[in-house]
């Protein structure tokens, strides 16, 4: 699915230039879940937005889905970015007081999609996120975060993306929710076969993924399969029982 090959980003000012990326290649195949991990000034905020087709880069080649995004006009990576990402973001990005099914079906409306057909797929990715119809006419205002979140989560899905870009999503979560929220993803990657990325700065989060990228200075330090993935479901339920018995 992603195909980046030798990418440098140079940022330049009155006082010099920067280089956030130094030369980073990988792969990742169609259906991984994949956590790009580094410290803050690493360059995984740069790379992130190179992914999500939010900038481009000074040299190198980006490919997804073999086609190559990396020298697009900006009108161009909009429809990708339109056509086959899905972000979600640590701070939601929710409208407070429109609905649920309002917030879910936003891509929707500027995607010009039918209201029936909207409302239908909105319905489905709230429900796949995990969002039981009870909650579909709460404002996001008077949900919980970890609600929230998945309200997020479902707005991603509603154009059926190829690929889930997942920034610092439970940067503003406490560990239950953040669990709660990680298993979501989990569920996602394992039963609807997305293509996750998760860039954290956290190894604990980044510990859920199948596959750990690690970034610093601008370059790939280390790109290793995680062989103690961490199962967000099981790590709830000791959670729960830990709490429960230290109330």
């Amino acid at each position: 699915m992603i195909d980046v090959r030798n990418i440098t980003k140079t940022y330049t000012d009155d006082s010099g230039g920067y280089q956030a990326l130094k030369g980073v290649s990988f792969t990742i195949k169609d259906g991984e879940f994949v956590a790009i991990m580094g410290p803050s000034g690493s360059g995984k905020s740069t790379l992130m937005h190179i992914l999500g087709c939010l900038d481009t880069p000074t040299s190198g080649e980006y490919f997804l889905d073999q086609k190559d995004v990396s020298k697009l006009t900006d009108e161009e990576l909009a429809d990708i970015r339109r056509e086959k990402i899905g972000f979600v973001f640590q701070s939601f990005n929710l409208l407070p007081r429109a609905t649920v099914l309002r917030n879910a079906t936003l891509p929707l409306i500027y995607a010009g999609v039918p209201e029936k057909e909207r409302e239908e797929r909105a319905t489905a990715s709230l429900l796949a996120a995990g969002l039981d119809r009870d909650h579909f006419n709460h404002k996001s205002n008077q949900l919980s975060g970890g609600q929230i979140q998945r309200v997020a989560i479902a707005r991603a899905l509603v154009n059926n993306p190829t690929l889930i870009l997942a920034d610092e999503p439970t940067g503003n979560l406490d560990t239950k929710t953040s669990e709660i929220v990680l298993g979501t993803f989990q569920k996602l990657n394992k039963e609807e076969k997305r293509t996750i990325i998760l860039i954290t700065h956290e190894p604990d989060i980044a510990e859920h993924a199948e596959r750990i990228i690690m970034i610093r200075d601008g370059l790939i330090v280390e790109d290793k399969k995680n062989d103690h993935r961490k199962n967000a479901q099981d790590a709830l339920t000791k959670l729960e029982k830990r709490l429960s018995t230290n109330p």
